[in-house]
């Protein structure tokens, strides 16, 4: 009983496998250029906003400090 029980784990993880290989096999991988680019808007992105939530953090550590 217990081979059986292993078999089947087996087959099944053999399938869910298979099938992520064949899903990999669909998928549109971009261009290294295409890639690059993603990357920097990213970059730019988070920046920004890091530099927003930093600005944000000194005004309100301002306006704390006034009231405190």
């Amino acid at each position: 009983m217990a081979t059986n029980a292993g078999t089947n784990k087996t087959n099944k993880m053999s399938v869910f496998f298979k099938g992520v290989k064949s899903e990999l096999k669909k998928v549109t991988w971009p261009t290294k250029k295409e890639l690059l680019n993603y990357t920097m808007v990213v970059i730019v992105v988070v920046t920004l906003m890091t530099l927003v939530v930093w600005g944000l953090d000194l005004v309100f550590n301002a306006l704390f400090s006034i009231f405190v």
